[in-house]
């Protein structure tokens, strides 16, 4: 199944690109999905269609889909919520409290991801579109499976190893030990979620069959803020393919006061072809009016993409490479807007940890990697390398490597 994920800062019109998308991969007898993971939908807005947390069926070979949180989380953590809410409650707290308490952080865009995964394989769909919320809750919900990994594995091998084996024993001891041993369906949950989780991050990194879009205006707080995402999805080893400038007014014509909004779009422009090279980037005109309903979309649709098929992969670099020469081997990740002064580098036992700002990426190094000390990483030509000396001496500690620019 090809996923094609579209993002871009609030209000660049990246619900219109999608909802395009999908009308022009049908169009192209791709079995399409298009899902909305923003709280503030607007997907049934762009069709004129109201939808639900259910797939609506718009034409052939489209469906659509307003993903409810609430309901994915009654689907999937309900044992779990109905067993926390028990020893919350035991302690004093009660009522809507200890259900609010029982939702983790992260946990209702976690479950819009496993959507991916269930519909992958039940293979209904040929292409589904992800219509993104703005940037940053994006990358949050993107980064999902990297930033849960550790915790929900910790709570697995607690569930393995100590929960499971003493759950019957302890439970013979006293009713008020019983009390609070999890049942067998909420550690289930658990494992479930867990596995899935791993099953997501390999599906959404797989860049023959994955890619995100990027979606801005040419405007510099947009550009900026493109800019950050970019770099953070190179980071966590999302492909981006494209970026699309949305709301470009013609320069053939006169437009009275926009005039001036004309020559700053095009000075941005420049800016935006030149910094995000060698990516391709599509122009897209502001419309005479709003592009709502099936006829707008179809024509928009051919604006963007004209006879090519919006499947096909516009762009083909992996983010993380694994390259050796000799005795060296590097880890190469692709940062193209990232301050060397930013970036942080170090090796816990075989994960290498990359951290920008707030957004950490964790790498597991191949095994005959594990162990060894990192060289110091090197920022050159808008990729880190990070150097590992296959004769150099097994540690065991925890050290951060500075960098020099290249």
């Amino acid at each position: 199944m090809r996923i094609l994920t579209f993002t871009g800062k609030g209000g660049v019109g990246k619900t219109s690109v999608s909802a395009a998308t999908a009308v022009r991969l049908s169009e192209m007898g791709h079995r399409t999905l298009v899902l909305s993971t923003d709280p503030a939908h607007s997907l049934s807005d762009s069709f004129n269609i109201s939808l639900g947390p259910e797939p609506t069926k718009i034409k052939e070979n489209l469906h659509a889909i307003e993903v409810n949180p609430y309901v994915d989380l009654k689907q999937n953590w309900q044992a779990v919520q109905k067993y926390y809410t028990r020893v919350f409650a035991a302690q004093g707290v009660s009522g809507v409290v200890a259900d609010e308490m029982t939702i983790l952080p992260g946990m209702e865009e976690l479950f819009s991801l496993l959507r991916i995964k269930r519909y992958k394989a039940a293979g209904l769909y040929d292409a589904l579109v992800l219509d993104t919320a703005p940037t940053g809750e994006t990358l949050r919900l993107l980064s999902l499976p990297d930033t849960l990994s550790w915790g929900m594995k910790a709570v697995k091998n607690v569930n393995k190893y100590i929960m499971k084996p003493l759950s019957k024993p302890l439970s013979k001891m006293s009713d008020k030990i019983a009390y609070y041993i999890p049942p067998e369906d909420a550690i289930d949950s658990v494992d479930q979620v867990f596995d899935e989780l791993e099953d997501i991050r390999e599906i959404l990194t797989n860049n023959t069959n994955s890619t995100v879009r990027l979606v801005m205006n040419a405007e510099k707080m947009s550009i900026k803020e493109t800019m950050r995402a970019l770099t953070y999805l190179n980071l966590y080893g999302f492909n981006v393919d494209m970026v699309l400038v949305n709301k470009m007014l013609d320069t053939s014509e006169d437009s009275g006061y926009l005039e001036k909004w004309k020559s700053i779009q095009q000075k941005y422009l420049s800016e935006i072809e030149e910094g995000f090279t060698p990516l391709p980037v599509k122009k897209l005109r502001m419309y005479e009016q709003e592009i709502i309903g099936l006829e707008a979309l179809e024509r928009f649709a051919g604006d963007i993409y004209g006879d090519n098929d919006p499947a096909k992969v516009v762009y083909d670099e992996p983010p993380i490479k694994f390259e050796r020469s000799g005795d060296t081997y590097e880890v190469q990740l692709k940062l193209m807007f990232a301050d060397p002064v930013d970036i942080d580098v170090w090796v816990t036992g075989d994960e290498l940890f990359v951290q920008i700002g707030n957004q950490r990426k964790i790498i597991t190094l191949p095994i005959s990697l594990t162990g060894l000390e990192p060289g110091d990483a090197v920022f050159k030509d808008k990729w880190l390398h990070i150097p590992f000396d296959l004769n150099s001496q097994v540690h065991s500690y925890q050290e951060k490597k500075e960098y020099s620019r290249g």
